[in-house]
């Protein structure tokens, strides 16, 4: 998906209009992550960019990017340009003098 989402449409409330951006971003992801994997591949990655345009845009991760278009319509902003690009990835495993648990034991 590559895109310029408007925040702004006449006749449309802005906060709805936020909602139905988030929710079109969401059943992308969604429907990129159900099609069938590769042979070799584990899960669907995506290489995401973000930015106020197109020229602007700089990588960021699946996991900010809605709170990165929170912060554009907080501070007033009237478009962003948003690019995913699904690939399929292996998962790597832990590194053997790493903890089970994966964090800091307290």
């Amino acid at each position: 998906m590559k895109k310029t989402f408007q925040l702004a449409a006449e006749g449309k409330n802005p906060d709805r209009l936020l909602e139905a951006i988030k929710h079109e971003i969401r059943k992308y992801v969604k429907r990129e992550r159900r099609r069938e994997l590769p042979a070799g591949a584990d899960y669907w990655d995506f290489d995401c960019r973000f930015g106020a345009s197109e020229a602007a845009a700089q990588p960021a991760h699946l996991a900010t990017l809605i709170s990165l278009i929170d912060g554009v319509a907080r501070e007033g902003g009237s478009q962003f340009y948003i690019e995913m690009l699904a690939k399929p990835a292996q998962r790597k495993g832990r590194p053997a003098d790493a903890p089970a648990g994966g964090g800091e034991e307290l």
